[in-house]
């Protein structure tokens, strides 16, 4: 059975065109993906990301136990801070990637992908033998709705927003009279926040934001937009670019492993190895040189020989090119400014490496 989210019936009265994507009914677009973007870019946009999973950590040994299941170094993340976090298996592929939000002492939340939820709960069911914790799979009771782009804030203060945020940091406020957890994260690389929320109170809030935002040039957004924003900041989608035969450092996201943490963790030994040595493949960015799409699942070349595989492949709507993310060998050669080849249709077309992200994030706010 396909789930519905408690927006659900807020998406089709708008007309959304409807899609099965993790197990749930979700909305791909209102009007057009392209018209949708460019909202977020230029403006801001309404998101239901009420399928994301909400798993509590708390008790004695929470801390220990979440330094055991993740290779960030937990122990230094401050009250109501959020970092963001990969889930590995005994090898250093990667279950999951997550967001773990700090809320209290030994009192922590963790955001896991919808795909995902059931098999993290399980997994860290079984890593916390010998711990006193408690693992609380909340998801049903929430709703998470995301208002992201350059005048997300600017709304939210009109609603009644009353707290002082730095990116990747997470309050309880009140908007409309409602306390609800806030937290200044997203994934399209502008800035914006994320509202959970009791499920009672989640079609009123939708609602509200739509009002409220109509100065500000708002639109409700779907799926399909969000995956072009998404691939444009170069922000990883688990099972296209992450999956549990990849780890964090094929992954390209080394940046996020404490080099010094003193604590084991499953994958300990493949990813610390990694971080010396290489891993076996490396994730790139590419950008088409004609007017093809690199799609999920199309063969790289390099000099005539297959190297790798496109995870994620879309239009990008700001640079008005086609752009990908590939894994492919480990070789020095392909680098930024080589050359690639991407098998379309039986035949090849070239591509440019390209640094990543393809576009500046905007997504660092400081007060």
């Amino acid at each position: 059975m396909v789930k519905e989210t408690f927006l659900h019936d807020k998406h089709v009265a708008l007309g959304a065109k409807m899609v099965d994507f993790a197990g749930w009914h979700m909305p791909v677009q209102y009007t057009t993906i392209v018209e949708e973007h460019n909202t977020v870019r230029n403006a801001v946009g309404l998101f239901d990301v009420s399928h994301m999973g909400e798993v509590f950590v708390s008790g004695k040994d929470s801390l220990d136990f979440l330094q055991k299941i993740v290779p960030q170094d937990i122990s230094k993340l401050p009250y109501e801070k959020a970092v963001y976090c990969q889930l590995p298996n005994k090898n250093g592929g990667l279950i999951d990637d997550l967001i773990i939000y700090k809320l209290g002492i030994n009192y922590y939340m963790i955001i896991c992908n919808a795909s995902r939820i059931d098999e993290d709960v399980n997994w860290m069911s079984l890593n916390s033998r010998g711990y006193d914790v408690k693992i609380d799979n909340q998801s049903h009771n929430y709703s998470l709705l995301a208002v992201q782009g350059p005048k997300a804030d600017e709304l939210l203060r009109t609603m009644g927003l009353d707290t002082e945020q730095d990116s990747f940091t997470i309050k309880t406020s009140s908007i409309l009279g409602h306390k609800m957890l806030v937290s200044r994260t997203g994934y399209t690389g502008e800035d914006g926040y994320e509202l959970l929320v009791e499920n009672n109170f989640a079609e009123e809030l939708w609602d509200k934001i739509l009002e409220y935002g109509k100065p500000f040039g708002i639109k409700p957004i779907g799926l399909g937009a969000r995956d072009t924003l998404r691939l444009e900041a170069a922000l990883h989608l688990y099972g296209n670019d992450l999956d549990e035969e990849t780890t964090p450092v094929e992954a390209g996201l080394s940046w996020s492993l404490p080099k010094d943490k003193k604590e084991d963790y499953n994958g300990k030994s493949v990813i610390t190895n990694q971080l010396v040595n290489g891993g076996k493949k490396k994730l790139i960015g590419i950008k088409m040189l004609d007017k093809n799409i690199a799609r999920h699942g199309y063969d790289v070349y390099y000099n005539g020989e297959k190297v790798g595989i496109v995870t994620s492949g879309c239009i990008s709507p700001v640079l008005g090119c086609n752009i990908a993310l590939a894994y492919v060998k480990n070789i020095s050669e392909i680098c930024n400014g080589a050359t690639v080849q991407v098998m379309i249709r039986e035949k090849l077309h070239d591509a440019e490496v390209v640094k990543k992200p393809f576009i500046e994030k905007r997504n660092r706010i400081r007060k």
